[in-house]
């Protein structure tokens, strides 16, 4: 993965007070891209939550509300806010004090740099078939 997307991605945790990781998966849970906050090691940035979220996303979006595009889960010590952009993931770990909906604005700010790591592994597959 680019130099460039790693750094811009540990800089995405000093922009939320709270913010401890940042993870891009696909939609199988393979982890893309990863940026914790120093001496932070969040117990669900598993690649479990990628495919978890999937399945959830997939769930509720027959509720005939349309596409789901994000969900928050909040629990005592921490929230979860993910992100489905096309084929990638975007999940937050914050503290569960830390402004949701910076969060969320976060996230759909970008929704147009996962859609570059998309394309880019789209071409990349492509080209080894």
């Amino acid at each position: 993965m680019s130099e460039e997307l790693v750094v811009h991605f540990e800089r995405l945790l000093t922009r939320v007070d709270g913010l401890l990781s940042a993870v891009v998966t696909d939609r199988d849970g393979v982890v893309l891209l990863r940026a914790n906050a120093p001496n932070v090691t969040p117990p669900f940035t598993e690649s479990a939550l990628g495919c978890t979220f999937a399945l959830a996303s997939d769930q509720a979006s027959k509720l005939g509300l349309k596409k789901n595009k994000s969900i928050v889960s909040i629990y005592g010590s921490y929230q979860i806010v993910q992100f489905n952009h096309s084929s990638l993931i975007t999940t937050f770990v914050a503290n569960s004090n830390a402004n949701t909906g910076l969060l969320l604005e976060l996230g759909t700010e970008l929704e147009s740099v996962t859609q570059v790591i998309a394309t880019a592994l789209h071409e990349r597959h492509s080209g080894a078939l």
